[in-house]
């Protein structure tokens, strides 16, 4: 078990969304001697100035000149973290405090983040990282890759913008079309990019409510924002979030916010990653905002998500289509 806390970011986005570009300068920083980096195929990221290479059974890994550990995930993902934790660090680095999983630009997060569940005796602070490419914009929501990944993310970053700089003002809107409770980071400085999209991640929610001022960014995609009608026992809450995962299955692609539990002083933070949901805990911010809960669905009818039982614990507020469903291949138009 690490004896400090580590900061564990799946980066994950879309085919050429700029992943790798973003992971290099993370390796290029002089603050990376405190971390450890697993990619696909080693050799994507360019490792220049390696000082010593490791032929483990199962762990290839690759110590950098400025201190950073690179890795190639083997057949097993907690084995591999598990091995860059428990390795003892080179006399003189730092203790291991990040590691960044980047995965392929097909990859779901939500298995990702199920095998990392092994890994609890590790104290980990897991955040999703997602790359959004503003020279592509929203097109890329009609796959179903990319669409999970945007909702799964805590941070999604703009990339390309030297490319298209003019894009940068919208990318925030944009984003919040994708996932309104995700950290937009828009700029053209790299560097503050990079710095912001793998700081260390605090429990928090917006300062503000959330409220989705705009419509969806595919017919295809669902937001609802779910407000509880007061305070609930935390047993049909616990009963709410298990049949709404029952009933969507893989379309539930996020569930986030606060929710007033009678067993409680304070809101319980509430979070999912598809049906991966993380385990309840108390908000210590002295002024959280109004209770509520964002869903993040794909292909929903709107009747599933209402007619979870228990009923009547809630209200909802939907950006959907006029029928409240969008069917598979079937465009929709969305109520804004």
């Amino acid at each position: 078990m690490s004896a400090v806390i580590i900061d564990f970011f799946v980066l994950t986005g879309f085919l050429g969304s700029g992943k790798t570009s973003l992971l290099r300068d993370v390796l290029g920083a002089e603050t990376a001697s405190d971390t450890a980096v697993i990619v696909n195929e080693a050799g994507e990221v360019g490792l220049d100035g390696v000082l010593l290479r490791e032929s483990g059974d199962d762990l290839p890994m690759a110590m950098l000149s400025n201190g950073c550990v690179c890795c190639q995930v083997g057949s097993d993902l907690a084995f591999t973290i598990d091995r860059l934790i428990m390795t003892p660090r080179p006399a003189g680095l730092p203790p291991l405090r990040r590691i960044i999983l980047e995965t392929s630009g097909l990859s779901m997060p939500g298995p990702v983040l199920r095998q990392l569940a092994t890994l609890a005796e590790h104290r980990m602070r897991v955040a999703v990282i997602a790359t959004y490419d503003l020279t592509r914009g929203l097109a890329v929501a009609e796959f179903e890759e990319a669409a999970a990944q945007w909702a799964a993310a805590h941070r999604i970053v703009a990339t390309k913008a030297d490319l298209v700089p003019d894009t940068l003002i919208e990318a925030p809107v944009s984003i919040a079309q994708l996932n309104p409770v995700a950290e937009a980071i828009a700029t053209v400085d790299r560097t503050a990019a990079v710095s912001a999209a793998f700081a260390p991640l605090a429990a928090s929610l917006p300062s503000r409510e959330v409220a989705l001022e705009r419509r969806a960014a595919h017919p295809r995609l669902a937001l609802c924002l779910v407000r509880p009608r007061g305070e609930i026992a935390y047993a049909d809450l616990a009963g709410w979030l298990d049949n709404v995962a029952g009933a969507l299955g893989e379309r539930l692609l996020r569930i986030k916010g606060l929710v007033r539990v009678h067993e409680a002083p304070r809101p319980l933070l509430v979070e999912s990653v598809g049906t991966m949901f993380s385990p309840p805990r108390q908000l210590t911010a002295e002024k959280p905002p109004a209770p509520f809960l964002v869903v993040i669905a794909r292909d929903i009818d709107r009747a599933e998500l209402e007619q979870v039982a228990p009923t009547g614990l809630f209200t909802f507020s939907w950006r959907a289509s006029e029928s409240g469903v969008a069917p598979r291949g079937i465009r929709a138009e969305w109520v804004t």
